[in-house]
């Protein structure tokens, strides 16, 4: 079971990137997958959700109407679309599968949001 970020770097403010996070060992389709993201000297958060079941989504207040959420689950593979960036989207972003008692992470990817 493995779940590899990739998608981030660094950009300036009001800028866009996009995340991708690609699941191998088990079904995307079978799981509520999250984004998750810590920044220094903070708790890790979630960002957004995307239920296994139709087509729910949670996003937090700080990121609604810039961050959006999908999955594919042909490519076994969920996405973040981040657009206007600001300073206080830097973090490190992790990929969270989560059904019942299991449990999935990534290793995460930077973000960098500076001029």
């Amino acid at each position: 079971v493995q779940l590899v970020e990739s998608g981030g770097g660094l950009v300036q403010p009001g800028g866009s990137l996009r995340l991708s996070c690609v699941a191998s060992g088990f079904a995307v389709s079978g799981y509520g997958m999250n984004w998750y993201r810590q920044a220094p000297g903070k708790e890790r958060e979630l960002v957004a959700a995307i239920a296994n079941v139709g087509d729910g989504r949670y996003y937090a207040d700080s990121v609604r109407g810039r961050f959006t959420i999908s999955r594919d689950n042909a490519k076994n593979t969920v996405y973040l679309q981040m657009n206007s960036l600001k300073p206080e989207d830097t973090a490190v972003y992790y990929c969270n599968a989560r059904s019942g008692p299991r449990n999935y992470w990534g290793q995460g990817t930077q973000v960098t949001i500076s001029s």
